[in-house]
């Protein structure tokens, strides 16, 4: 696709900066698929002789949109547009068959894996007697060695008695042995990573993350899983398709 780089110039009789004009439609190109994910964003010199603007103008515009996760910066060689995982909202998906399908190759770093007696919100959660023994895994979720996610699970240990066996897919070992959710309740909100989960993600401490509750039901309505992910919203992106 040919990129006509004059229809990004900004105007200069706006009231708006220039510099915040030229974030915005960079925006709106990406957005509408200008440029393809890692792909090369044209350089603050190219940007800069292309629409008669400064190297500052450019700059600031690129600096707000590497803010706002939309493009990376990688050291010696250039600004890049941002992969993002698009998860719908509609249906339940496992991780790592969508990132495959999405061209990535997804892994898993492990950090626990053990077994105990169910926490309160546990109990609660996943409907459970007290003192019922549960698994949990604790691991971040990467694509291409990027960490897309700090996520934790939980489920009743007559399901899952050794953790350890999960290696890479959950829902494909459920899947295996029949206990595969057939619907889930999932809660998104906003929070500010902190200095843990920054370490864990490698961004910076007080950045943006989604954190997203699920609850996965059997077909028979007994609750068998409850996660708590933490995602990158640099790299995440939710989508429902609303129809009347």
């Amino acid at each position: 696709m040919h990129i006509q780089l004059s229809e990004f110039k900004p105007d200069a009789k706006n009231v708006t900066p220039l510099y915040l004009q030229l974030a915005n439609k960079l925006s709106e190109g990406i957005h509408s698929g200008l440029w393809q994910p890692d792909e090369a964003l044209p350089s603050e010199r190219m940007l800069s002789d292309s629409l008669d603007i400064s190297r500052v103008t450019a700059r600031k515009a690129i600096d707000i949109l590497c803010e706002r996760g939309m493009l990376t910066r990688k050291r010696g060689s250039g600004t890049y547009i941002t992969p993002k995982l698009e998860q719908p909202l509609s249906r339940l998906t496992n991780f790592s068959e969508e990132l495959r399908q999405r061209g990535f190759t997804p892994g898993s770093q492990w950090l626990s894996r053990d077994t105990g007696a169910a926490s309160a919100e546990e109990i609660l959660a996943l409907g459970l007697s007290p003192n019922t023994v549960v698994s949990r895994l604790k691991r971040l979720r990467t694509a291409d060695n990027v960490v897309m996610a700090i996520e934790s699970t939980t489920i009743p240990a007559q399901f899952l008695p050794d953790p350890k066996v999960i290696s890479d897919s959950l829902y494909g070992y459920l899947d295996i042995h029949g206990l595969l959710p057939t619907r889930a309740l999932q809660h998104i909100r906003a929070v500010n990573a902190t200095a843990d989960q920054a370490r864990l993600a490698n961004i910076k401490q007080g950045a943006a993350m989604l954190f997203i509750t699920r609850v996965g039901y059997l077909e028979n309505g007994s609750a068998i899983e409850l996660t708590h992910s933490y995602c990158r919203s640099d790299y995440y992106d939710f989508v429902a398709e609303l129809r009347r």
